[in-house]
């Protein structure tokens, strides 16, 4: 959007960390509301969205799919919605509301088509589909229906929208990378979903079912096909202290961005209606395409050892 519309239009935002610090940025120039997600449904719930618009909205920006989470948002459904939407505000000389997705997360694990999300904007990040660590931004209609302006100046690259000269090894990998994405998703995600679901049930079966909470279950949403977040109850088991007595497993507690938080639980999970004491022992666990049944038996060993070890230590 042009610069001196930021000063007159508002933003509503439902967003990973990397978008949302940019839109506190922009809050100083215009106006960012964060809408919350449902704690029923781990979601952006699409009237949540819409009730939070107001005459200056020009941009709504939801993740696809949460990366602590895996849940799946209703992104089409809210593209459409807003679609209907911005013929009203058209009629009533308001100023068309743009839609963007982040869809970092889902790219390589699900189906994803911008035509059928009929989203403005959509964001693509390689590392996360095996491409490299450069990323693409899709643009419907870039410098006409859609507007995209340069953050950096200088040359006349891309179009004008990116000075600079092109990394085109990195380029050509990311197109590769996409190309087998677009070939194969459905055998990827049929085989993480099924490497996921055996690693939950193992989980369950090792420590009881009472002992496990799943953060990333909602009724009725749903989620990516290669992500866990479970929790491990009991006290002194908070998400950092399992992992640092852990031999084989690498993982997280939540995502890498907040990883300055220490064992203050993630703010996804106390958003979407985890208890405290729950989220604080968080950990998230991912799949990839070559993961085995037999890795998942052997982190689930390592998790049922370490566990065993700090409940030792708490032992009067």
């Amino acid at each position: 959007m042009p610069q001196h519309q930021l000063h007159h239009n508002a933003a509503r935002f439902l967003l990973h960390r990397w978008v949302r610090y940019p839109a506190g940025i922009l809050h100083s120039r215009s106006e960012a509301t964060f809408v919350a997600v449902s704690p029923r449904s781990g979601r952006a719930e699409v009237d949540d969205v819409l009730a939070a618009v107001r005459p200056t909205t020009c941009l709504v920006s939801i993740m696809l799919a949460n990366n602590e989470t895996g849940v799946i948002m209703p992104v089409a459904e809210l593209s459409q919605r807003v679609r209907a939407l911005n013929q009203r505000r058209e009629a009533e000389g308001l100023p068309r509301i743009l839609v963007h997705t982040d869809a970092a997360q889902m790219i390589g694990k699900g189906r994803v088509d911008v035509q059928e999300l009929g989203v403005d904007y959509l964001t693509i990040v390689g590392h996360k589909f095996y491409g490299p660590r450069i990323g693409a931004l899709y643009v419907r209609g870039p410098g006409t229906t859609t507007p995209l302006h340069p953050l950096l100046f200088g040359g006349g690259q891309e179009r004008t929208f990116r000075p600079g000269t092109e990394n085109t090894p990195m380029i050509a990998a990311l197109g590769q990378a996409a190309e087998l994405v677009s070939k194969n998703w459905e055998a990827y995600e049929a085989h993480m979903r099924d490497v996921r679901d055996y690693l939950e049930a193992r989980l369950e079966a090792s420590f009881g079912k009472q002992r496990i909470h799943l953060n990333s279950h909602f009724t009725g949403s749903k989620r990516l096909c290669n992500t866990t977040n479970v929790s491990i109850l009991g006290p002194g088991l908070q998400g950092r202290r399992v992992l640092s007595c852990c031999k084989t497993l690498l993982a997280s507690v939540g995502a890498a961005c907040h990883s300055e938080k220490g064992d203050r639980p993630s703010a996804i999970l106390l958003s979407c209606g985890i208890p405290y004491d729950v989220a604080q022992n968080a950990l998230r666990l991912s799949v990839g395409r070559d993961t085995t049944r037999a890795d998942v038996d052997l982190v689930v060993q390592d998790l049922v050892q370490a566990v065993a070890q700090l409940d030792q230590h708490q032992a009067p």
